[in-house]
């Protein structure tokens, strides 16, 4: 089923979590917005600054009067992705959610293939670079590569089981299942998209994961070394270790 169907017109908001993203975030916004009026959505555009220091708030609100759909959302300080993302989709207002990196790694035509998914009765659609059918347009270095496959071990331990990627920024919701999911989220960091499904499957939600186009950012926000131990401790406060 299109999102150009003229039987449905899809309701979408979509969260952007965004942290010193000044050069990137423009593009980003004005792509998403081209490709949600093509296809006739009924949308809104969330973007919500995580006290970046870069000039990134100033150029959001400069795109504002060419793209009415936008909300601007801004707090104190730098909370983390997780914290971002939260303060998105709680302010989502659509009948679906959906929150994407502001690199577009993932790009936002390929929503379509998690309405799919949707469409059959999935509550949450997950995107999945590990899927055996995703196209990875650009590769990580082997490095990142190495330390993903390791968290992903490390989650399938301490998190969830059964997903190949619980990490990729693309994923969908309706929006009643966002209400019982993330008020009660407690990971600010970048392993919150962990707790999420935990608490989705803890619901008994059901839950998809698709394949889709990626391209690696060599930009990325996410340090493999660093970010990686503060996601491991996460896991380890998840599941009330330490």
């Amino acid at each position: 089923m299109s999102p150009a169907s003229e039987t449905v017109r899809r309701s979408l908001s979509v969260v952007i979590p965004a942290y010193n993203e000044a050069t990137r975030l423009p593009k980003t916004l004005l792509e998403v917005d081209a490709f949600l009026r093509r296809q006739g959505y009924d949308s809104e555009i969330i973007v919500v600054d995580d006290g970046s220091r870069d000039g990134t708030l100033d150029r959001v609100r400069e795109l504002a009067g060419s793209i009415p759909s936008i909300r601007v959302l801004t707090y104190g300080g730098n909370r983390g992705k997780g914290f971002a993302v939260k303060t998105g989709v709680l302010a989502a207002s659509r009948e679906a959610v959906l929150f994407t990196d502001a690199d577009l790694s993932t790009p936002i035509a390929d929503v379509d293939r998690l309405w799919t998914f949707f469409d059959r009765g999935a509550d949450v659609v997950i995107a999945s670079r590990r899927h055996v059918s995703s196209e990875i347009l650009v590769r990580q270095p082997w490095r990142r590569r190495l330390i993903g496959r390791v968290f992903s071990l490390i989650v399938s331990t301490l998190g969830v089981r059964g997903f190949k990627d619980t990490q990729c920024g693309f994923k969908l919701f309706r929006a009643g299942t966002t209400r019982p999911i993330f008020p009660a989220l407690k990971t600010d960091g970048f392993a919150f998209d962990v707790e999420i499904l935990m608490r989705a499957r803890g619901l008994g939600l059901r839950i998809a994961e698709v394949p889709v186009r990626w391209t690696d950012s060599p930009d990325s926000r996410v340090h493999p070394v660093r970010d990686s131990w503060r996601m491991f401790l996460e896991l380890l406060r998840m599941r009330g270790l330490i």
